[in-house]
């Protein structure tokens, strides 16, 4: 009975992931302990898997997106009242999104186990950005703009060279300096393509830019970030701004 049962999720083993800190850098990666615990009857597990997931706006609505996926571990029996601990490295790949208040990020952990109900852990985390998109946000934030909102959306056109299913927009809004009162908004979407950062820019769209970029008559421009040096970037961010306002 209690191999039926635990087959259905009573009395299964469990897995709790411990991570030495809530926020972590974009590209960059983070330790991990695993924890499993043998349920009332012996389990063979397949693998402990992981998932680092978010999720984003499309026309059908929101949407799961699996940043990355990878497992640990080759198959194993976790005895009864068992406990066992794995260490990881988790990487944070660079497109992984920026959280924000209406972006979460959170890393999933199950166990594999044939013929049986998976069990499972989810652990939110905070994400900053690269060091490049950073200094992006740094150099409008000197140029008097502050962050109004951001979300992730479903790519559309043609506009990226990429092959995600979405991107992350921010939107900034001038508080001060020479774009208060010239500029509505500044729409930015960092893009890594390998080890290139491109940053797409439009400016005063009420619509969005994503909601836009498939318009002919639409004009944006982009930067490719090469170091994070806010200084450099400030009077590229200017020049383009300008043109496009």
């Amino acid at each position: 009975m209690k191999d039926v049962l635990s087959r259905i999720g009573i009395g299964s083993a469990t897995v709790d992931t411990v991570l030495p800190t809530d926020s972590v850098r974009a590209g960059e990666s983070v330790r991990a302990e695993v924890h499993v615990e043998g349920g009332s009857t012996d389990q063979d597990i397949d693998a402990i898997y992981f998932a680092l997931e978010t999720e984003y706006k499309s026309d059908e609505g929101y949407k799961d997106a699996i940043i990355d996926q990878w497992q640990l571990t080759e198959p194993f029996t976790i005895e009864t009242g068992e406990n066992r601990r794995f260490e990881t490295t988790i990487d944070i790949p660079r497109e992984t999104p920026v959280t924000t208040r209406s972006t979460a990020v959170e890393i999933e952990t199950g166990l594999d186990i044939s013929m049986a109900v998976d069990p499972g852990d989810e652990d939110y985390i905070e994400v900053e950005p690269t060091h490049r998109t950073q200094a992006v946000f740094d150099a409008l934030d000197s140029l008097g703009f502050s962050r109004h909102a951001s979300a992730c959306e479903a790519t559309a056109g043609s506009l990226f060279t990429t092959s995600a299913s979405f991107v992350q927009e921010f939107e900034f809004r001038p508080q001060r300096g020479e774009f208060s009162g010239q500029v509505d908004e500044v729409e930015i979407i960092p893009v890594f393509d390998d080890d290139q950062l491109t940053v797409y820019i439009e400016v005063d769209r009420s619509a969005g830019l994503l909601s836009e970029m498939t318009d002919a008559d639409e004009r944006h421009t982009q930067l490719t970030i090469d170091a994070p040096d806010s200084d450099a970037i400030e009077p590229r961010l200017v020049d383009a701004i300008r043109e496009l306002s």
